[in-house]
């Protein structure tokens, strides 16, 4: 699983307008989201994972974009109502956070088989 560096939740590569079929509260695994960029296309993020901040008593979602063309993967850190966090750096922290216990996960896995 790849990252942009950081940069796959700038919020500068992307418009804060998005629409989403989720209307009926918090999202949930495999919701979708779609973003419309800055050139006008728009993108189709997926919920992976949620990660929860006991401190804060907030939970949020990370998202994926899988681009087909370049077989990369962009990733975005929302609330759970799809709404991108403002603080890049905490949208950074929870997505590292969420990729190392996706990849423990992962080796947890492999070693029961």
């Amino acid at each position: 699983m790849g990252t942009n560096n950081g940069e796959s939740h700038s919020h500068g590569d992307h418009d804060h307008d998005h629409d989403h079929d989720h209307d009926h509260g918090p999202f949930e695994l495999n919701d979708e989201l779609t973003i419309a960029t800055k050139d006008g296309s728009e993108l189709l993020f997926k919920v992976i994972g949620t990660m929860e901040d006991p401190d804060e008593a907030k939970t949020y979602a990370v998202l994926v974009h899988d681009d087909e063309a370049t077989g990369e993967q962009e990733f975005i850190v929302t609330d759970t109502d799809g709404n991108m966090l403002e603080d890049d750096a905490l949208a950074q922290e929870i997505l590292d956070e969420f990729l190392l216990f996706a990849e423990e996960a992962g080796e947890g896995e492999e070693s029961t088989s």
